[in-house]
């Protein structure tokens, strides 16, 4: 992970800076906001920004919107109190960071905030055979392009490819086609000269530039538009791009990767993608099946996830019953690797005993699963309309949370919810909308709502309720 860290380098600062790069982050520096920006618009990228909370740090973020640079801001301080905490997050950091610094912190923030800790673990067949498809590969130049549902682990698998390539010592950059307007995805890739359209005050290094040496993922490459599919095809096939507004062509050593869940052959024949672009992406394909064609490693990375999400939040790691197993085992996981990672998250949160039970393991609308792999069980026990054992506890328990929720407006119910969650997570903001399925923005606009109302809300890094405490 690229780390840049803006703000003058104190005794406390460059302990904390010693800590990240000890959990493997590659650290730069700047003591003014301008010049992260500067840095960051010239191509020299980072995933983190961790920043003085006396600075600017709004319009550090306003800055590098101006320039469609999105890089997550954690807000670190001496002695900062939490009003002080507060008005930095309000202002846009996703966390605080108080120092002296705390070295289980700093993990927790850095693996929440940019979480690029994520090993390619596999002990089923189907799966093994896409792996030693992938080392075979790895290390050539050739273009790849990985398919599969949503969810099944499409980035981890660029990622995982790049780490075992001759690039690995370069960056690592991706771009989400689907999440970028398309009057703005060029500029995105390929950059900008000063004065190249309004708001272009400045020239603007694009991922093609920002990857050179090293690895471009094109994410959801099906999702991007004809026309911008012609600049990129003379992109991989000449090894140079054009700046919006330039004059010159500029040269890019770098290695594509492409992902798409969808079926491009399909998309050629219906006339929204190139064949050419195709042929040029697919020099290699590698197809991730569905979680529930690899039951082999759902008990595997469920355990995975438990650890990650347990060390995260602090609580202690609890294994799975036999009846857990069986139902995480018969569930169906449309949402693949990405839906079994938040059930893991939200289990490891709401488990009470030794063991994380079925009643823990719970589905996105918060109905758990069954040992039988589906929701509630259907089958009554006469005398009781539940029937009997933990899921007839867990039924009886979401019967009376369902009718205490009789009355109340539906504004009322995702407050009660999303407070709820918040204490659970112990205040993080990452982590509860990780769990809720919202975005941070989101998250926080709920939260700001509910202050300006007078409500309590639990304070990051703590759990303990700080009045007006919001962002």
């Amino acid at each position: 992970m690229r780390l840049l860290v803006v703000g003058r380098l104190s005794g406390q600062l460059a302990s904390a800076v010693k800590m990240a790069m000890a959990h493997g982050a590659k650290v730069s520096h700047v003591e003014r906001a301008d010049q992260a920006t500067e840095q960051l618009r010239r191509g020299q990228g980072a995933d983190l920004l961790m920043v003085d909370y006396q600075l600017d740090i709004a319009a550090l973020i306003a800055a590098n919107e101006a320039e469609r640079i999105t890089v997550p801001v954690v807000a670190f301080g001496v002695d900062a109190d939490a009003r002080e905490a507060a008005a930095a997050i309000k202002a846009g950091a996703k966390e605080f960071i108080p120092l002296p610094p705390d070295a289980e912190m700093i993990a927790a923030v850095l693996a929440a905030v940019a979480d690029d800790e994520k090993p390619m673990i596999s002990a089923d067949p189907a799966m093994k055979a896409v792996l030693q498809l992938a080392d075979q590969v790895a290390r050539s130049e050739a273009s790849i392009l990985i398919t599969g549902e949503s969810g099944v682990g499409k980035e981890v698998m660029a990622r995982y490819m790049h780490d075992h390539s001759r690039r690995s010592e370069k960056p690592f950059i991706s771009v989400n086609c689907a999440a970028i307007p398309d009057n703005l995805l060029e500029s995105e890739l390929f950059g900008h000269e000063k004065g190249a359209f309004t708001g272009a005050v400045a020239r603007r290094i694009g991922k093609f530039e920002e990857a050179d040496g090293g690895t471009l993922l094109l994410d959801e490459i099906s999702e991007m538009d004809a026309r911008l599919q012609a600049k990129l095809l003379r992109a991989i096939q000449e090894r140079v791009i054009d700046r919006v507004g330039g004059s010159k062509p500029v040269p890019v050593n770098i290695r594509i990767i492409a992902t798409s869940n969808r079926d491009l052959a399909k998309a050629v024949a219906e006339g929204t993608f190139r064949e050419d672009l195709l042929y040029r992406l697919n020099v290699v394909n590698l197809r991730l099946p569905a979680l529930r064609e690899r039951p082999g490693d759902i008990g595997v990375l469920a355990d995975h996830f438990i650890k990650k999400y347990a060390a995260a939040n602090g609580v202690p790691e609890r294994p799975m019953s036999a009846r857990a197993r069986q139902a995480i085992s018969a569930h169906r996981w449309p949402g693949n690797v990405r839906e079994l990672e938040n059930a893991m998250h939200r289990a490891v949160l709401l488990a009470t005993g030794p063991e994380i039970d079925v009643d823990a393991i719970r589905l996105p609308d918060g109905q758990p699963l069954t040992a039988e792999g589906g929701g509630m069980m259907g089958t009554a026990a006469v005398g009781n309309p539940y029937g009997g054992g933990v899921a007839a506890r867990a039924a009886q328990a979401a019967d009376a949370v369902t009718r205490s929720f009789v009355g109340q407006t539906v504004a009322a119910m995702e407050k009660t919810l999303i407070l709820d969650t918040l204490t659970h997570c112990l205040g993080n903001r990452t982590h509860a909308a990780n769990i809720l399925g919202i975005s941070i923005r989101t998250l926080r606009n709920k939260l700001n709502e509910y202050a300006e109302e007078g409500t309590v809300i639990p304070a990051p890094q703590s759990g303990v309720s700080a009045s007006g405490y919001a962002a």
